[in-house]
């Protein structure tokens, strides 16, 4: 009997392509579709605007401007943000808040003063009355971070100058051309100050605030992280003294630290920190949860981002001479390292989808992230003075706002290890969210390896996917790959179809993929 050589060779075939799919990274995806699913809040998709650099003026705001509008707000940047369906926006900041008054900011006599804590003058052209126009032009709500260093009448006035309908400070409102109030639901103390003096001024502006609008929510400084894996537990005796008039508890972290001279981080050293906000929320829940305030107090985690902002020698506390030939070296040249586009690789749009499905799996405790910067400096978004890039982490964003469902589900991830030096992370992550119908699905898997595919097995409702499913797939053509003002579309989410065979589909390297599910 002769050989059948096409059986042979199509039996060769299968051994080796068993062969090569073993050597693949591996993991696991298992999705239980008949437990409890959880409501998320959209607020984690959130942004933050502080007076740093170029992230307002420059950023989202450049009057005269051929990109601007007769307002002086950027087109493309408003059209970038609708695109990313930014929720929420806190602003003026940061540390810039620390030397912050915001009668200076609105009405038609303002005038510029030296801001000290970054070094720079402060024309105060973007004051409240544009932050709410900016914030209402791309469906966002604004949030507004008060002086913590300000007096408690300063919060409480300011509260009455956005929200009241009649009294001294909605009278300046409406001589300002805003008859209606503002309805700024969002509020926080203070910025990173965490003594004595500051729980005082939380307990007592938080009050303060709310007889003015008992309607509004507020948050304060609750703990901030560093180059550790997670950063402070939240104070027991801020919660205690002024829990009771709170709603929420601001968290702040940055995993890979600024440094002079400027850092360079290779993939590997940034995916590595992956998991780290997860371990962050975790530590904060158990605050809350020994104060008692676990379900009682939302968490903000209302600055977060793969990258430390670049600002050598600052903040400051006091500036002598703001022409200071070395104070203007450090702010005009040394805060350019921020621009360099080939920072912004896979790494930080899979540590942005990292973050967000940290947050979504502690849909429960988080009520509100905010990424930091939203333009600019750090942010997702580049605004030059002839159009916009959009960086990985915006397209990740964007996908995880658009594309996923309404609530959360129960997801079991077991995943090999990736390894570099004395860290290591999952080699894969994913999320699961689902519509009200409990019918139409849509995955989030994570393949964090910079080289090889991933083959990942996925199983619902007990069965192991099996078919061809539509996907957008974002990858570059290298894990370092960027886009720039040259090549602004090197990295972008494409749409596709994914074949399951028996559960396992092969996901690119370096990617994050979003798949559409609908079951019977």
């Amino acid at each position: 009997m002769k050989p059948n050589i096409a059986l042979i060779a199509a039996l060769l075939l299968s051994r080796l392509a068993a062969l090569h799919a073993a050597e693949l990274p591996q993991a696991v995806v298992t999705i239980n579709t008949d437990a409890p699913t959880v409501a998320y809040s959209r607020m984690i998709f959130g942004g933050f605007l502080e007076h740093f650099d170029n992230q307002i003026y420059g950023g989202v705001f450049e009057p005269g401007s051929p990109l601007a509008d007769k307002q002086g707000f950027r087109k493309d940047v408003l059209a970038a943000l609708k695109e990313l369906k930014v929720p929420v926006i806190r602003w003026p900041g940061g540390c810039f808040v620390d030397s912050y008054h915001w009668q200076n900011g609105v009405g038609k006599n303002r005038k510029a003063y030296g801001d000290y804590r970054w070094g720079v003058m402060e024309s105060n052209a973007f004051g409240t009355d544009e932050f709410v126009e900016l914030c209402r032009r791309v469906g966002a709500e604004p949030y507004i971070c008060q002086n913590g260093l300000g007096s408690v009448q300063e919060m409480a006035d300011w509260v009455a100058y956005c929200n009241a309908s009649d009294g001294k400070f909605a009278e300046l409102r409406k001589q300002n051309g805003h008859a209606a109030p503002f309805n700024v639901k969002f509020w926080s103390v203070g910025n990173e100050r965490y003594d004595k003096a500051y729980i005082n001024r939380v307990r007592d502006g938080a009050q303060a605030m709310k007889q003015v609008d008992p309607g509004i929510w507020i948050t304060c400084a609750g703990s901030q992280g560093g180059i550790e894996r997670v950063g402070f537990k939240v104070s027991s005796n801020l919660l205690a003294e002024a829990g009771e008039h709170l709603d929420y508890i601001s968290i702040h972290n940055y995993w890979l630290p600024r440094g002079d001279p400027l850092p360079r981080y290779d993939y590997l050293a940034a995916i590595t920190k992956s998991e780290w906000p997860e371990a962050y929320i975790s530590l904060v829940c158990g605050s809350l949860a020994e104060a008692g305030m676990e379900g009682r107090l939302k968490i903000a985690f209302d600055e977060w981002n793969l990258r430390a902002w670049q600002h050598p020698g600052f903040p400051r506390d006091t500036v002598a001479d703001y022409q200071d030939l070395k104070l203007r070296e450090l702010v005009e040249r040394r805060r350019r390292e921020n621009d360099l586009p080939e920072q912004y690789t896979m790494a930080d749009a899979l540590f942005a989808a990292s973050f967000l499905n940290a947050c979504l799996r502690h849909s429960d405790h988080v009520g509100m992230a905010n990424i930091a910067p939203l333009v600019n400096t750090r942010g997702p978004l580049f605004v030059h003075p002839k159009g916009i890039v959009k960086r990985t982490h915006f397209h990740a964003m964007t996908m995880y706002a658009n594309l996923l469902q309404e609530s959360v589900a129960s997801v079991k991830v077991i995943a090999d290890q990736l390894t570099h030096g004395e860290e290591s992370v999952a080699v894969a992550d994913a999320i699961a969210t689902v519509d009200d119908s409990g019918k139409h699905w849509a995955i989030a898997l994570i393949n964090r390896h910079p080289n090889q595919k991933l083959a990942c097995t996925v199983t619902m409702k007990d069965q192991m996917l099996d078919g061809k499913y539509a996907a957008t797939i974002l990858a570059g053509d290298s894990s370092d790959a960027f886009n720039d003002i040259e090549h602004p579309n090197r990295v972008t989410p494409q749409q596709t179809t994914l074949a399951f065979t028996k559960g396992v589909v092969n996901l690119p390297p370096h990617s994050l993929t979003i798949v559409k599910v609908s079951l019977k």
